[in-house]
C-alpha cells in the first residue's frame, strides 16, 4: 500500500480551510445585502446588517493580513505586503541568531544532557547482544570500506617514515646505553645472567664427549691418546666445577665482572663517540633502505590480511572479543554509577566544547540554507506547514467581527434613539 505524500496531504487541507474562510466571508455578504435590501420592511434585520458587516470586514482584514505574509494581496505591490519573499534572508538571519542564543548555550546543553543520563541510555542499548553484534557488524563494514580506500603504496609509505623517524633516524647509542645503565643500576638483569649461566651449567654437564673430543682435535699429533682423555676430563671437571661456582654463587668475580662490564658498556653507548658510531653502523647493516622497505611492506601486509580475515568471519576471534567487549562496555555503563557519571561528565564537557567553539558556525547553516531558498518557494513551503493554522485566524475575525459590528451598532442604537 503506497504510502499517502504528506505534502499532498497537506495542500488539500490548506485548500480546504481556504474555502471554508471565503464561504463564510461570501455567507456575510450574501446576509449583508438580503438584510440591506430589506432593512426597511424588517427593521430588525438592521442588526443582521451590523453583524454581517461587521463580518465582512474582520474577514477581508484578516484575509488581507495573511495574504500579506506570503504574497502581495490581489497582486498589487502594497508596501509591507509579501513579507516572508521580501525578507526572507532577513528571517533566517534572525531564526539563526535565535537558535544561536537561546539553544546553543552550555547552560542549555549541559542541562539537557544532565536530565537525559545519555551513557546509562547508551549502556542499556549495547548491553544487549543483538545490539552488540550490530555495532560489531557495523565496525567491520566500516573497515572494510577504509581498507578500500586505502591504498597500499600510501599506507606502507607512512609506515616506512614512522619507521624511519621514531626508529631510524634517531641514534641508538645514547637510548639503548641510558636504558641498559638504569637495568643494570636496579640488578634487573640479573634474572638474565642466571638464566645463562643455568643453560650453560647444563650443557656442560650434558657434553662432556663434545668437550673431550674438541681438546682431542686441538691436541698435536704425537700427544698419546690416553692424555689426551686426561687433560679433556680434567677441563671438563675444571669447567664444570667453575660453572657450578658462578652458578651458585651470586657475589662471585665472574658476575661482578660482567655487571662493570655492562656498567662501562651502557656509559660508552651514551657519551663515547667510537662506541655511538659503533652503534650506527650496526643500525645501518640491520635497517639500510631495502631493508626499512620491505619491513613496511610485509608489516602492512600482514596487518591487512589479519584485519580483513577477522572481519569477513563473523565468527571470528576479533569479531567475537569485540562484539563481548562492546556488550561488557554497555553492561558497565548500564550498571555503574561511576563510570557512567565519568562518560556523562566527558559527553557534557565535549558538547560544551563543540556549542562553545562551533555555535556560530551551526546557527549559520540555517542562515546559508534560507538564503539559497528561492524566494517564492520559501513562501510556499512555509505556507503549507502553517497556512491551515492562519486560515482560523480568518474564520476568527470573520466571528468576532459580526460580534463586535453587532455590539458596536447595539450600543450606538441604544445611547442616541
Amino acid at each position: 500500500m503506497p504510502v499517502p505524500d504528506p505534502d499532498v496531504q497537506k495542500t488539500a487541507a490548506l485548500r480546504r480551510m481556504k474555502n471554508i474562510a471565503l464561504g463564510l466571508l461570501i455567507a456575510m455578504a450574501v446576509v449583508f445585502c438580503l438584510a440591506f435590501a430589506f432593512q426597511r420592511e424588517y427593521p430588525w434585520l438592521l442588526y443582521v446588517r451590523a453583524a454581517a458587516e461587521g463580518g465582512m470586514v474582520g474577514a477581508l482584514a484578516d484575509w488581507f493580513a495573511v495574504t500579506a505574509l506570503f504574497k502581495y494581496p490581489m497582486g498589487i505591490k502594497i508596501p509591507h505586503t509579501a513579507i516572508i519573499p521580501n525578507r526572507k534572508d532577513d528571517i533566517g538571519a534572525s531564526l539563526g541568531e535565535f537558535v544561536e542564543t537561546n539553544f546553543l548555550s552550555e547552560t542549555v546543553v549541559a542541562e539537557k544532557l544532565a536530565k537525559t543520563r545519555l551513557a546509562q541510555k547508551v549502556g542499556a542499548w549495547l548491553s544487549k547482544p543483538a545490539n552488540a553484534r550490530r555495532v560489531a557488524t557495523e565496525g567491520a563494514a566500516a573497515i572494510r570500506g577504509a581498507m578500500a580506500v586505502l591504498k597500499d603504496d600510501d599506507v606502507r609509505d607512512v609506515i616506512e617514515s614512522m619507521v624511519r623517524k621514531h626508529l631510524v633516524d634517531p641514534p641508538w647509542g645514547p637510548p639503548i646505553g641510558k636504558v641498559a645503565g638504569r637495568i643494570v643500576a636496579d640488578g634487573h638483569h640479573h634474572a638474565l645472567v642466571d638464566l645463562l649461566v643455568d643453560r650453560s651449567t647444563l650443557w656442560i654437564q650434558a657434553n662432556h664427549a663434545t668437550i673431550a673430543g674438541l681438546v682431542s682435535e686441538r691436541s698435536p699429533g704425537w700427544v698419546p691418546q690416553f692424555v689426551d682423555g686426561l687433560v679433556g676430563d680434567k677441563i671438563y671437571t675444571e669447567l664444570h666445577k667453575f660453572a657450578r661456582a658462578v652458578q651458585d654463587d651470586p657475589h662471585h668475580e665472574l658476575r661482578i665482572q660482567l655487571d662493570n662490564y655492562l656498567a662501562d658498556l651502557a656509559q660508552e653507548l651514551q657519551h663515547d663517540p667510537a662506541m655511538i658510531a659503533r652503534a650506527e653502523n650496526i643500525k645501518a647493516q640491520v635497517l639500510g633502505d631495502p631493508e626499512v622497505r620491505e619491513v613496511a611492506g610485509r608489516a602492512w601486509e600482514t596487518i591487512k590480511t589479519a584485519i580483513s580475515d577477522a572481519v569477513e568471519d563473523p565468527a571470528s576471534e576479533l569479531r567475537l572479543k569485540f562484539t563481548a567487549g562492546v556488550q561488557d562496555f554497555g553492561t558497565r555503563l548500564a550498571t555503574d554509577p561511576e563510570l557512567a557519571g565519568k562518560a556523562n561528565a566527558w559527553i557534557a564537557d565535549a558538547a560544551s566544547y563543540l556549542v562553545r567553539t562551533y555555535k556560530h558556525e551551526i546557527a549559520s547553516i540555517i542562515t546559508d540554507t534560507v538564503e539559497r531558498w528561492d524566494a517564492v518557494e520559501t513562501s510556499e513551503k512555509i505556507e503549507l506547514q502553517v497556512g491551515k493554522d492562519l486560515q482560523f485566524i480568518r474564520i476568527n475575525g470573520t466571528v468576532v467581527g459580526s460580534l463586535a459590528g453587532l455590539a458596536i451598532f447595539t450600543v450606538a442604537t441604544l445611547i442616541f434613539h
